[in-house]
């Protein structure tokens, strides 16, 4: 049997072309893209807001069942539909998240897609990129450097250092930053304080930057952010500090959608890139309308399971955006489903239909918690070669009780040819269904009943627990206005629980609530649960010690 290439080597064989033709495509002219060498842009921002009166494409989202070390593939998936839409004859872009560094170098990987169903250029993408990250790392931390910088000074703010909630960030997994002493060393190194570090993904200038609709809003949101509190106990926001513009300048140019292009040469956007675990995990508003208004039909993702990622981007990203998906894919796998099955990751190789026959209760609650949301949905397999018709056939008769079609999907192995049977599907599922999007609850709702039915309706749970401070703190927000707030979980992405060990479809479980935190720029609630760090460490054997550079100058290792 001859090797299969990985997935680098199918990227780097790629046959490209040059980014001003991808722009063609989407008929935008070469004066408004801005080339970051041959073959990735950016769309100029002068030319965006040409497209306001355009009339909006079908928007579809893919997510997934509870992720497994085994692997899903929901944006290989969203490739693969990406190029099987257009195979079909269809004017069809994606639009993915931008991958943060930290998993590259961890144990996740990039965020390219996998075999003939990637994002090119798959190493640039997963390594820098067009620079955006390091701009929104860099407006954060000028934030935070005014904020030691005000309090060292005459402190005219009365900012109390003790109350301090804005953090550093750096886009890496680094336990060792999670807590850390800021100021020492003397008077002249500033004021002696707690402090600490969260991955770049988990900023709230990472939220505020995939949430604004424009420059302006950015501006806004941004000077919006609540810093901490003064002596007396209250709010400071970047305003206060005239932070905001500078903060803004730092990001412009990154606030234009990167444009790339997948295997088959069709296009896709790149922005943004935030965590569906410890943010809410979308790509930007600006290069999902951008594609809406220069395609028929655009195929997103949402982060992790459907639990996080598509309960976000359809109660926070749709309603903050006005956005209105026409249909969602659901992605299993059979070796994920036996591992929610009870089946060990080591022993995923053989027919197994009892497994996931149990494994099935994870993808039953995934799609029961979608079909509250009005849009229609329908199951992807993702094919993996090992696969036997008897499994497949169990997967799909399990939808079929729910009465929801599944299509196995080939894309991994055939890029777009392999998903025209799915691209097929979606397109009957749109014009066969009205989507009544309708978000799970209402702004009105108070906040811990808005937490409480997250936790009861898509997690299973009996209940939500906090001790007396974080209840208090539900309150006080609630008292000061913020209370039509959404709200954005962080918790495992593996269960519905916060046992990450705990898989398949728990219920009658309590939501333990650890901290709470305000994002007054990005207007949404952050509730954290359970053990989740907005820090992440290295595994005890990270992606890193496996990347290299040849003499040649070319990369490997990266997956």
């Amino acid at each position: 049997m001859s090797k299969v290439p990985s997935d680098i080597e199918i990227a780097q064989a790629a046959s490209k072309l040059p980014i001003a033709e991808i722009a063609a495509k989407l008929n935008i002219p070469a004066d408004a893209i801005i080339p970051y060498g041959h073959d990735k842009a950016k769309i100029a921002y002068d030319f965006l807001s040409d497209l306001t009166g355009r009339e909006d494409g079908k928007l579809i989202l893919v997510t997934a069942i509870s992720p497994t070390p085994a692997g899903e593939g929901k944006t290989t998936t969203t490739v693969g539909l990406g190029d099987g839409l257009n195979a079909i004859g269809k004017d069809a872009t994606i639009c993915l998240r931008e991958p943060s560094l930290g998993p590259c170098f961890g144990m996740k990987g990039g965020a390219a897609g996998g075999g003939f169903a990637q994002v090119v250029p798959m190493t640039d993408i997963n390594l820098h990129f067009t620079g955006d990250f390091h701009a929104i790392g860099a407006a954060h931390n000028l934030l935070s450097a005014m904020i030691d910088n005000h309090m060292h000074w005459e402190n005219q703010l009365n900012i109390d250092p003790r109350r301090v909630t804005w953090r550093r960030v750096v886009d890496m997994n680094d336990r060792a930053l999670r807590a850390i002493t800021s100021g020492l060393g003397g008077f002249h190194n500033g004021v002696v304080r707690e402090a600490g570090f969260d991955i770049t993904v988990a900023s709230e200038i990472m939220a505020v930057f995939c949430l604004a609709k424009d420059l302006e809003d950015l501006r806004e949101r941004i000077g919006n952010i609540t810093i901490g509190e003064t002596r007396d106990g209250k709010p400071v926001q970047a305003r206060a500090l005239q932070a905001e513009g500078a903060m803004t300048a730092l990001l412009r140019d990154a606030l234009q959608p990167n444009l790339v292009q997948t295997l088959e040469n069709n296009p896709a956007l790149m922005h943004g890139g935030p965590f569906a675990n410890i943010a809410h995990g979308c790509n930007s508003v600006i290069a999902t309308r951008t594609a809406l208004k220069l395609s028929d039909y655009v195929v997103t993702e949402a982060g992790f399971g459907a639990d996080l990622g598509a309960e976000k981007f359809l109660d926070i990203k749709c309603r903050k955006a006005g956005l209105k998906p026409d249909a969602i894919v659901l992605v299993a796998t059979t070796k994920a489903l036996k591992m929610h099955g009870g089946v060990a990751k080591t022993d995923l190789v053989g027919e197994d239909v009892e497994a996931i026959k149990k494994g099935c209760a994870n993808l039953g609650r995934h799609i029961r918690n979608l079909g509250q949301y009005g849009v229609p949905v329908t199951v992807a397999i993702n094919h993996y070669v090992t696969d036997t018709d008897a499994e497949h056939q169990v997967i799909k008769d399990f939808c079929a009780e729910f009465n929801v079609t599944c299509t196995v999907s080939s894309h991994w192995e055939h890029g777009g040819k392999g998903a025209t049977a799915l691209a097929e599907a979606v397109i009957e599922l749109i014009n066969g269904h009205t989507s009544q999007f309708r978000p799970l609850y209402k702004d009105d709702l108070p906040l811990w009943e808005k937490v409480r039915r997250i936790a009861r309706t898509i997690y299973g749970a009996e209940d939500i627990i906090a001790d007396k401070k974080i209840r208090d703190q539900f309150q006080q927000f609630e008292d000061d206005g913020y209370g039509h707030y959404p709200i954005c979980m962080a918790k495992t992405q593996y269960s519905f629980s916060t046992d990450p060990q705990l898989l398949g479809a728990p219920s009658g479980h309590d939501v333990p609530i650890r901290e709470i935190r305000l994002a007054t720029g990005a207007e949404f609630l952050v509730v954290i649960c359970g053990a989740i760090m907005t820090m992440p460490g290295l595994p005890r054997a990270p992606a890193a010690e496996q990347i290299s550079v040849t003499e040649s100058g070319r990369i490997t290792g990266l997956f």
